[in-house]
């Protein structure tokens, strides 16, 4: 399944659009959304829900063979926490998605990380998918423990004593 979310603030009707068309063009895969319930744009391509709970969102992300976001970070932290490749769209501040370019910088600084496919904007997207379905985690660096390194713990510990 590919799990496409835009976070639960504000909608993403360019990301939603996109992945709808994309769902045509791949019939032989499930797509599922989160787009918030005031989205412009519903998908007729595949299902979704406005709002998901915690434990919804978590067991999507699970299920999910690949992540279709918005370039937050907690889509992005969490893809790598769990070895699914991520495609991310940034939202942009000129086409009033957003009040500035932050999720734009961040797609750019994560651009080329193992598992992480930047689409930088929508036209993007379906090369970015098919690299991402390609995507196979080896050991190259595409995930995130949910623990602190030890290196930052022996600093901390060092700093506060």
């Amino acid at each position: 399944m590919i799990f496409v979310t835009v976070g639960s603030h504000e909608p993403f009707d360019r990301l939603i659009a996109v992945t709808d068309q994309l769902a045509k063009a791949y019939p032989d895969r499930q797509f599922y959304g989160q787009i918030t319930a005031r989205a412009g744009y519903t998908p007729t391509s595949f299902p979704y829900a406005a709002e998901l709970e915690a434990k919804e969102y978590d067991d999507a992300c699970q299920r999910a063979t690949c992540l279709v976001a918005h370039a937050g970070m907690g889509s992005i932290i969490t893809a790598l926490e769990l070895r699914k490749p991520i495609v991310v769209l940034p939202r942009r501040a000129h086409l009033g998605e957003t009040r500035n370019d932050h999720q734009f910088d961040t797609a750019m600084k994560f651009k080329g990380k193992p598992g992480i496919f930047v689409a930088e904007c929508e036209d993007d997207v379906p090369a970015a998918l098919e690299a991402a379905l390609a995507w196979t985690p080896n050991g190259d660096g595409g995930t995130l423990s949910a623990f602190a390194e030890d290196r930052l713990i022996a600093f901390l510990k060092d700093a506060i004593a």
